[in-house]
C-alpha cells in the first residue's frame, strides 16, 4: 500500500451509521480509493490501516463472501488488501495482516508485548531434569540439535550456540505479529503471540500461544480441530490435527501429528508422523513413527524409528527422579508391547521384542534382534540384514518424503549400508571373534554388554556381516569404475584414486545427515574459537558435508579396501581387481537370496490363516492369492530377482573390461 491517508467526513458519518465506532477518527487511515460499504459493526483503537476490499471469496458448497470487516474490534492493526475479517468475539491486536486473508469466528488474536515467537525457548529434550536443553529456532535443524543436546562435554561450544540462537531470537522480536498472505483462520479460539506464515491454514483449533508457524506457498501449514499449542515451532508443510496437544515442542518439515497425539519437550524432525500416544522428553529425528495409542515414547533419542503397539520407555528407576536416557539408533523397529528400561543403547536397524531391563548397549552390533527370553536379553547379530522388512523400509523412506519445501532443514542420507554402518559391522566381526576365542569356539552361550548370544548366533552374524561388507565395499569399487573402457591397469589406478581428502577416519549419524567425525570436530573447533559465528554458516556447513557424501565415502572405502582385503590399490592387478568383484557378486547374491527366503515366508500357509473363511484349502489359496497377490509376481520379489540378475551383469561387464587390459597387457 503506497499511500493512505485519513477518512473524509462523510466517510465517517457513513460508517458510523453501520455501527463503526473509534477511540479516534484521526488514526484510522485508509487507501486513496476506499469503499466504506464493507464494514460494519467494527470498533477501531489504536492505529489502524485499512487495504482496499476488491475482492470475493467462493466458501465450500458456493457460498460467497465478499471482503470486508464485520463484528469486529481492531487495535494497533494493519491490513493489507483483500481481507475478509468476520465474527470477532473479543479483538485483534497488534497484527500485521497481509493480503487475501480470510479470518472469521475467531475468539481472540494478540500479541501481549514483546515477544520472539516461541524462538529461544529452552526444550528439556532427552534428559526432563535438564542438562541438554535445546534452545529452538525457526531454522533448527535436526543435525544443530543433536550438537546442541549431545556435546555438553564441550562447554564453550554450547555457549557460542546458544549465544547465536538468542541474538537471532533477539533479532525477530516485536510487539507487532505477522500473518502471512492468504491464510485462513477459522472458528478459532485464542491466539496469542503467534507469528503465522503464508498459506497457513488454522480451523476449529483451541489455542496457539508463543509460537512460529513457518507455512509458505509451496509447503503450506495445516492446524486442525481442537488443537492447543504452546511454546511452539511449526515448519513448512506441518500437519498439526485432531485435538494434538504439543507444549515446548519443535516440528519439523512435513511432520504430521494427530489423533490426540500429545507431546512435551520434544523435538520432532522431517517426515516424523505421530498419532495416539504420547511423547515426553525425545528427540525424534527424520521418519520417527508411533502410530497406537498405547505408546509412549521418552528421554530417547530416535530416527528411521517404527514403534510397535505398546511400546515403552522408562527414565527413572525410583531413585534420584527421571533422569535416564536411551538412544535407539537409525532404522530400528519395536514390537508390539516391547519395553526398554532406560539407560540403554540399541544399535542401528535392529529389532527390539518384549522387555529389558539389563542396560544393554548394542551400538557395535548393528541389524540385530534383542529378544526378551526367561527375563533375559539375547542379542541376535546382524540377522537384520536378511529381513525383507528392513530392506523395504529402506526403499520406502525417500518414497515418504513428504516435504515440498525447496529449503530443506534437515539432510537425510538414507542408505542401509554406509561408512556409518560398515564401520560397526567391522568392529562386531572384531568383537565376535574375540568372544570366540577367549569362550572358545564351542560355546553355546556369548556374554555381551549385558545381553547374550547363541553360539549359532554368533557364527551366523559373522557370516551376514562378511558378506554386507563385502558387498558395500565391492558397492564403492564398482561404482568408481563404472562407465570407462580403461586401455591400461595405470588408467583404473588412477580412477580409482580418492578426490576428496577429507572422509577417511570414523563416522557418524548426525541425526539423518552421515558425515565423517573429524569434519564435525573441525567445525565445532571453529565454533569454539569464533571462527565460524552464524548459524547459516554451520547449516551451510551440513548442507556441504550432505551434498559431499560420496566423495567422502569413497575415501573411507579406499583406505577401508586396503586394509580390510590387505592390497594396495595404487598398484592393485587386474586379478585382484576381478578377485574383488566376484567376491561383491557372490556377497550380493547370497544375501538377495536370503531375502528372497524371508519374502517366502509372507506366503506360506500359516500366512494364509484368515483366508477363504468358509472354503476348502484351495478356496483359502484362491483368496490368498487374490487378495495378496501370487508370490512370483509380488513387486518386491520381482524386484530382488532383478536386482540379482542386474548386478550379476553389472559384475561381469566389469570382469569384462579389466580382463581386456589383462589380456592386452600380456
Amino acid at each position: 500500500m503506497d499511500k493512505i491517508r485519513n477518512l473524509r467526513p462523510e466517510e465517517i458519518a457513513i460508517l458510523q451509521s453501520q455501527n463503526c465506532h473509534a477511540e479516534s477518527w484521526d488514526q484510522v487511515f485508509v487507501p486513496p480509493t476506499f469503499d466504506t460499504k464493507y464494514l460494519s459493526n467494527v470498533r477501531f483503537s489504536g492505529s489502524v490501516i485499512l487495504g482496499l476490499f476488491e475482492k470475493e471469496f467462493i466458501l465450500p458448497g458456493g457460498v460467497r463472501k465478499h471482503s470486508g470487516i464485520r463484528n469486529a474490534s481492531l487495535h494497533n492493526c494493519f491490513l493489507g488488501d483483500n481481507i475478509l475479517i468476520e465474527n470477532i468475539h473479543n479483538y485483534i491486536a497488534n497484527y500485521r495482516i497481509n493480503d487475501d486473508c480470510f479470518i472469521e469466528n475467531v475468539n481472540v488474536m494478540v500479541v501481549d508485548g514483546a515477544t520472539s515467537f516461541g524462538n529461544n525457548v529452552a526444550v528439556s529434550v532427552l534428559n526432563e531434569t535438564g542438562g541438554r536443553e535445546v534452545p529452538i529456532y525457526d531454522d533448527l535443524s535436526a543435525s544443530m540439535a543433536y550438537v546442541i543436546a549431545l556435546y555438553r562435554h564441550r562447554p564453550e561450544l554450547i555457549r557460542h550456540l546458544q549465544e547465536l540462537i538468542a541474538d537471532y531470537a533477539e533479532s525477530i522480536t516485536s510487539d507487532y505479529g505477522t500473518i502471512g498472505k492468504q491464510v485462513r483462520i477459522i472458528n478459532t479460539g485464542t491466539i496469542r503471540n503467534v507469528r503465522i506464515g503464508d498459506h497457513t491454514t488454522i480451523e476449529n483449533c483451541t489455542r496457539l500461544e508463543n509460537g512460529s508457524i513457518n507455512s509458505n506457498k509451496q509447503a503450506p501449514v495445516y492446524i486442525g480441530d481442537s488443537v492447543i499449542a504452546q511454546d511452539f515451532i511449526l515448519s513448512s508443510g506441518a500437519v498439526i490435527a485432531d485435538a494434538a496437544k504439543i507444549i515446548r515442542c519443535f516440528i519439523g518439515q512435513a511432520c504430521h501429528v494427530t489423533h490426540n497425539f500429545s507431546a512435551h519437550d520434544s523435538l520432532l524432525f522431517s517426515n516424523c508422523a505421530f498419532e495416539n500416544g504420547e511423547a515426553c522428553a525425545i528427540f525424534a529425528g527424520p521418519f520417527t513413527v508411533s502410530m497406537h495409542k498405547s505408546s509412549l515414547l521418552i528421554a530417547g533419542m530416535y530416527s528411521f524409528l517404527n514403534a510397535g503397539s505398546g511400546s515403552n520407555q522408562s527414565n527413572h528407576m525410583y531413585k534420584l527422579g527421571p533422569i535416564h536416557q536411551g538412544i535407539v539408533e537409525r532404522g530400528s523397529k519395536t514390537t508390539s508391547d516391547s519395553y526398554i528400561l532406560w539407560p540403554a543403547r540399541i544399535g542401528a536397524f535392529s529389532l527390539v521384542m518384549g522387555r529389558h531391563h539389563h542396560h544393554s548397549d548394542t551400538s557395535d552390533m548393528p541389524f540385530s534382534y534383542l529378544i526378551e527370553k526367561d527375563d533375559e536379553t539375547y542379542l541376535v547379530p546382524g540377522v537384520n540384514l536378511r529381513s525383507v522388512g528392513t530392506i523395504r523400509d529402506a526403499q520406502k523412506w525417500p518414497k515418504r518424503d513428504k516435504r515440498t519445501d525447496p529449503e530443506r532443514l534437515d539432510m537425510i542420507n538414507y542408505n542401509l549400508l554406509s561408512p556409518y554402518t560398515i564401520h560397526k559391522m567391522i568392529k562386531a566381526v572384531g568383537i565376535l571373534k574375540n568372544l570366540q576365542q577367549l569362550v572358545g569356539e564351542t560355546s553355546e552361550i556369548y556374554y555381551f554388554q549385558n545381553t547374550r548370544i547363541k553360539g549359532s548366533s554368533l557364527r551366523n552374524a559373522l557370516n551376514l556381516y562378511g558378506m554386507a561388507i563385502n558387498k558395500f565395499l565391492g558397492n564403492s569399487l564398482i561404482k568408481k569404475l563404472e562407465g570407462t573402457q580403461f586401455r591400461s591397469i595405470e588408467e583404473v589406478r588412477r580412477q580409482l584414486q580418492p578426490t576428496s581428502e577429507k572422509g577417511a577416519g570414523e563416522w557418524i549419524d548426525l541425526s539423518g545427515l552421515i558425515l565423517p567425525k573429524e569434519e564435525l570436530d573441525n567445525l565445532i573447533g571453529e565454533i569454539e574459537t569464533g571462527q565460524t559465528h552464524s548459524l547459516s554458516t554451520i547449516e551451510a556447513f551440513f548442507h556441504s558435508m550432505h551434498s559431499h557424501y560420496y566423495d567422502m565415502e569413497w575415501t573411507w572405502a579406499y583406505k577401508k579396501i586396503e586394509a580390510y582385503y590387505n592390497i594396495d590399490l595404487k598398484t592393485i592387478t587386474a586379478a585382484e581387481i576381478i578377485r574383488l568383484v566376484e567376491l561383491w557378486k557372490s556377497s550380493v547374491i547370497s544375501l538377495d537370496e536370503l531375502l528372497y527366503k524371508d519374502a517366502q515366508k509372507e506366503f506360506s500357509l500359516t500366512s494364509m490363516t484368515g483366508f477363504g473363511v468358509d472354503g476348502t484349502r484351495k478356496e483359502k489359496e484362491e483368496d490368498f492369492e487374490i487378495v495378496r497377490g501370487a508370490f512370483e509376481q509380488n513387486p518386491f520379489v520381482t524386484a530382488v530377482k532383478e536386482h540379482i540378475s542386474t548386478k550379476r551383469a553389472l559384475g561381469d561387464e566389469l570382469i569384462g573390461r579389466i580382463n581386456r587390459i589383462a589380456d592386452f597387457e600380456k
